[in-house]
């Protein structure tokens, strides 16, 4: 990889400072979708209370445009055979689940895994555990649910990812900068890039990893971030009101233009977030002289 999102590794802030960072070096940022905000409804309407239910969290999957929803499965749930009209990504937010030829041996994913679903191919969903949950995402809409009689092969391959087989790179290995002097480089944030060609500065997929009190800047150096928080404690994202709130496991916010956020993970505990880029954008740990 050519330098796709380079992180700018210049000292780190104390977390004691963060509170008054947050407050004094804000940004304005784009819209935040919090849990009690999603609105749902069904997913695939001719199925009603049956099947899954969604929530939209960025654009809508019923226009001819980019989007991305989260959806909620009941336990135990599993579709009958079927295609889509279009291919979608998704990632495991709460619970299992199992997506793949109907055929095919049984792969349950946990939070923090990755999948692909190609359009026109047959396949099944199921679901395993309370209020399962997964981010979904279309580069073009709308999103349908068809009958497996109407498959048909783009020549895609699906893909599905564990977490135990993400490959995540560190700042010095991914080549963007070395950790600063005493600073280690897991004081840093690490990437796993999951799908397009980030560094022509095209739309691409990836996950951001930060560990436990990490601080730091979010900016955006494209068009647009489309950020999904995944697993673990994202304790405060700064709001353009100079407030800090935190992100749960499936809220959601964006930037645009030269927006930026400042965030700061969990004292005991990282998080991963998966960040949709439409351009580059880069991850700025908060210096000691912003204190």
């Amino acid at each position: 990889m050519k330098n796709p999102v380079p992180i700018l590794a210049t000292g780190l802030l104390s977390v004691a400072a963060v509170a008054q960072v947050v407050t004094e070096n804000l940004k304005s940022g784009g819209p935040v979708v919090r849990s009690a905000e999603v609105p749902w409804g069904a997913l695939n309407p001719a199925r009603g209370d049956k099947g899954p239910r969604a929530g939209g969290l960025w654009n809508d999957r019923t226009k001819e445009e980019s989007s991305g929803f989260l959806v909620r499965f009941k336990d135990g749930f599993e579709s009958p055979p079927h295609i889509h009209n279009v291919t979608y990504r998704g990632v495991v937010i709460r619970g299992l689940v199992h997506n793949d030829d109907p055929d095919a041996a049984e792969m349950w994913m946990p939070p923090g895994s990755f999948w692909t679903q190609p359009a026109g191919e047959v396949h099944i969903t199921s679901a395993k555990g309370e209020d399962v949950m997964a981010y979904i995402e279309i580069d073009s809409g709308p999103y349908l649910v068809l009958p497996k009689e109407k498959a048909f092969d783009k020549g895609e391959r699906p893909v599905n990812v564990d977490p135990s087989n993400l490959v995540w790179l560190s700042a010095s290995q991914a080549g963007w900068l070395e950790a600063p002097e005493g600073v280690k480089d897991e004081a840093l944030p690490e990437m796993v890039f999951l799908w397009g060609e980030p560094e022509t500065g095209s739309t691409s997929g990836s996950f951001i990893r930060l560990p436990k009190g990490f601080s730091g800047e979010l900016v955006c150096g494209g068009k647009a971030l489309r950020v999904v928080a995944v697993t673990g404690s994202l304790a405060s994202i700064g709001s353009e009101e100079g407030e800090a709130k935190g992100l749960k496991p499936g809220e959601y916010f964006g930037l645009s233009g030269s927006e930026s956020r400042v965030l700061q993970s969990g004292d005991d505990e990282g998080c991963v977030v998966y960040v949709r880029a439409d351009g580059p954008y880069r991850v700025e740990p908060l210096k000691s002289s912003d204190q």
